[in-house]
């Protein structure tokens, strides 16, 4: 019941200790330090500093995308607040010019909703998907609260909140022109959100593309899945759900926090980063600042986490995890089913890595069984070789493998005008879906 306050009174105990080690580092190592020339100087500074970047404590980190390089054109870039949400702020980068002729072609561009995961990081987790994205589309992304920062008077947030976010965001801008792509985690309420709209007859996105996501975690599960599955929704609560303490603007509030999903992502792969923190050590004793420095990078954003609500928590592992109800047709939204073959109108492209560790293959293909209301021609799979789950979104495969299929997709949707029989389809991977098949 304590721990969260225990975590808390730990990290301010540490938090001295970690500038002190900061403070060292950075004397250590200045030039013209006396300090510097000591015996042992690099050792003494890179252990220190190794000693600070465990200990300190991570703030969320800024997308930091001020401008884009478009076809040798550098455009800069404007991050705005469009919309904002208890639990969530709607941001687009918007992209500037004097040039008349540019800010016609960049009008006309189609725009994009980046729908980010609430599922431990910050939407910064998605700032390349993002800076590549702004080469060919206006670009809008979710940016979820840290729960902690929530005060309990604003309310709960559920996983049918999360839904009824998704609606109004694609209300907000508009859904005639809109193209959706989620990313991991929100596969699911995002296609619920479609699937209610569509059913109540309302303007869907153009297209939809899911990448990477748990629509049905029974094909091919994973040890996520697994650990899902294998312990009664009563554990999760009693053993992850904590309140805020006192010193945060959600005090009191039941969520699942994140430094016990920062222990989970490190429980994951243990050897791995103990050896990517030993290898910083002797960059930093060797001077490899460039490689010291894209440690730094990785880990300001990997250990920078958030607080998930408990209640949306627990209704993700019920509903998506344990007892399956979309994929099994009897999930119940607001008291509303969601009917995925209710879309008509809304091309869908599925994405999956081909060593994918979180979302298991076929568990986004799934998808193409429930939109059967959307024709053949319209729905297409993409199976990354190679790539586990960070690569279908990040990195150079992500820039110069996936993202080509994504743009060249949305792009022959953009065109109200092309009939889904005379769409050309890119040679490669990208695989139409056939009716009967998976």
């Amino acid at each position: 019941m304590f721990l969260y306050q225990l975590h808390e009174l730990g990290r301010a105990w540490l938090a001295p200790y970690a500038y002190w080690a900061e403070a060292n580092a950075k004397a250590f190592s200045a030039q013209g330090s006396l300090l510097s020339q000591a015996p042992g100087a690099e050792q003494i500074s890179a252990t220190n500093e190794l000693f600070y970047r465990v200990a300190k404590d991570y703030e969320k980190p800024a997308f930091d995308i001020h401008s884009v390089d478009v076809d040798g054109s550098v455009y800069p870039v404007v991050e705005r607040e469009i919309a904002r949400k208890p639990f969530c702020r709607l941001l687009r980068f918007k992209r500037f010019s004097d040039d008349a002729g540019a800010i016609t072609d960049l009008k006309g561009q189609p725009p994009v909703l980046v729908v980010a995961p609430l599922s431990g990081h910050h939407a910064t987790l998605l700032r390349d998907t993002v800076r590549t994205l702004l080469r060919d589309h206006k670009v809008y992304i979710t940016d979820w609260v840290d729960a902690r920062m929530v005060p309990t008077e604003d309310g709960a947030f559920t996983l049918d909140d999360y839904v009824a976010y998704i609606e109004d965001f694609i209300r907000e801008i508009g859904a005639e022109d809109l193209h959706v792509i989620s990313v991991c985690q929100p596969t699911v309420p995002v296609l619920a959100a479609v699937s209610l709209m569509a059913a109540r007859g309302e303007t869907t996105p153009r297209s939809l593309v899911l990448m990477g996501g748990p629509i049905d975690t029974r094909e091919s599960p994973t040890s996520v899945d697994d650990l899902a599955t294998e312990r009664p929704l009563w554990w999760f609560e009693n053993n992850l759900i904590h309140q805020v303490p006192v010193n945060y603007p959600g005090r009191g509030r039941r969520v699942y926090p994140g430094f016990l999903q920062h222990a989970g992502f490190m429980a994951m792969n243990p050897e791995r980063h103990f050896m990517s923190h030993w290898d910083f050590y002797r960059n930093l004793v060797k001077g490899d600042d460039d490689d010291a420095q894209a440690h730094r990078r990785f880990y300001d954003e990997y250990n920078a986490v958030l607080d998930m609500p408990a209640e949306y928590y627990l209704d993700t592992v019920r509903v998506v995890f344990q007892q399956h109800l979309l994929p099994r047709g009897e999930w119940d939204v607001a008291g509303e089913r969601v009917r995925p073959a209710a879309i008509r109108r809304t091309a869908i492209l599925t994405v999956e890595g081909e060593l994918d560790d979180i979302s298991g293959l076929g568990q986004t293909r799934a998808a193409h069984k429930l939109c059967s209301g959307v024709p053949e021609a319209d729905r297409e799979h993409f199976t990354v070789e190679g790539a586990g789950h960070y690569g279908i979104f990040s990195g150079r495969r992500w820039r110069n493998v996936v993202y080509p299929r994504v743009r060249d997709f949305i792009g022959r949707y953009a065109s109200e005008n092309a009939p889904a029989k005379t769409k050309s389809r890119p040679a490669g991977n990208v695989t139409p879906i056939r009716r009967g098949k998976r």
